[in-house]
């Protein structure tokens, strides 16, 4: 489901578009709860059971998005191992023990977990 969203968003900024529907879970709120925190993207809303994302357009906006754990191989890591995500222009995404969050506040916080996706 996070890969889904994930080629979404990327699909999405790649045809420059305005919008995009993701899938609606928990897990992906949260997602996009860190993602809108960070300012990569406008907005969400919640439309027939589905999340409506309302993109930013502006040059600094997120080209990359990249799953790092796959249902195949989980990728964990520890506060001491999160490094920035493209010399701090970008953003890792970390499920922990107290919720998902930004890899930067994991670190700050000294909490590991699994690590979901980078964003740049």
């Amino acid at each position: 489901m996070v890969s889904d969203t994930l080629a979404r968003l990327q699909n999405a900024t790649a045809r420059d578009a305005v919008e995009v529907s993701v899938l609606k879970s928990k897990l992906i709120k949260s997602l996009l709860d860190v993602l809108l925190e960070e300012d990569f993207i406008a907005g969400y809303e919640e439309v027939d059971g589905m999340y409506k994302v309302s993109l930013i357009d502006s040059p600094t906006a997120p080209r990359h998005f990249t799953r790092v754990s796959k249902p195949g191989q989980r990728i964990y890591v520890q506060a001491k191992d999160i490094v920035p995500v493209m010399n701090g222009r970008g953003v890792g995404i970390i499920s922990t023990s107290a919720g998902v969050m930004s890899s930067a506040r994991a670190k700050s916080q000294g909490i590991g977990g699994e690590y979901l996706c980078k964003i740049w």
